[in-house]
């Protein structure tokens, strides 16, 4: 049996600005450059940023969409009952969090699974006080199944468990290095925003995150940074302190 993963020390933890953070990842990021599913050399990465992170010291909670398998939104637009779809986007969630799980097993690292709707056989139930708990004890935790209720997005869910247990910075990682003005891709003169604020996101329609998302960490004052997952370090580096990507933050 190999040894867990060793619980950063007092002063590694205190060099970083961050201690308990919220990562937020697109199920369309467990999929590499396949059109479905999960890409073991991605979802093998991204645990290894994770796994750093907290060696580095970070209590790591972690959400992850389903729409690499399943969106409800898209089944419903299909003709699909809307309350059906999510509850199949809720599964795709779960089965991606236990992928995730044993990405971060593999490389010796405390996980737990927790998920907002009844699946006691594969994980535990979403028990706020029991998710600090692990997060206070060294365990990565991963919150499965979105809120447990359809017509609200993994956004919302990943805005909600951050509030919910205290994170210091909610993470959105993308393929992306911030927000834009535009559409990077598509127009070369695209503004990108080193901080924005909360209304101005909503104001300007700029899809950060769903409104629903982006009003509950105004509302809370939850700060959240928008990255580029695929540049290496990049994780780290925010944890530092360094300005990477695009904070939203403040009133407006």
């Amino acid at each position: 049996m190999t040894a867990p993963t060793p619980i950063a020390s007092a002063a590694t933890a205190s060099s970083l600005k961050y201690r308990r953070i919220l990562l937020k990842l697109s199920g369309e990021a467990l999929m590499g450059r396949a059109d479905y599913g999960i890409d073991p050399e991605v979802i093998s990465r991204l645990a290894r940023e994770i796994i750093e992170a907290q060696q580095g010291g970070a209590e790591v909670g972690l959400v992850i969409g389903g729409g690499n398998i399943f969106r409800g939104e898209g089944l419903a637009a299909s003709g699909m009952d809307r309350v059906t779809g999510d509850h199949m986007g809720m599964l795709a969630t779960v089965i991606n969090a236990l992928a995730m799980q044993d990405a971060l097993e593999k490389q010796n690292a405390r996980v737990r699974v927790m998920s907002a709707i009844k699946i006691n056989e594969v994980c535990e139930d979403y028990i706020r006080r029991r998710a600090i708990r692990h997060l206070e004890k060294g365990r990565i935790v991963i919150f499965a199944a979105g809120t447990g209720n359809p017509f609200f997005t993994t956004d919302s869910a990943a805005a909600l468990r951050a509030v919910e247990v205290g994170a210091e910075l909610l993470l959105k990682a993308t393929k992306v290095d911030g927000v834009y003005d535009s559409d990077p891709k598509k127009n070369p003169g695209a503004h990108r925003y080193e901080q924005v604020s909360y209304d101005e996101v909503i104001a300007r329609n700029l899809l950060v995150m769903d409104t629903a998302a982006i009003a509950l960490c105004r509302d809370h004052d939850m700060p959240l940074r928008i990255y580029d997952m695929t540049k290496p370090g990049n994780l780290m580096r925010i944890l530092h302190g360094e300005a990477v990507g695009t904070l939203v933050h403040g009133k407006g």
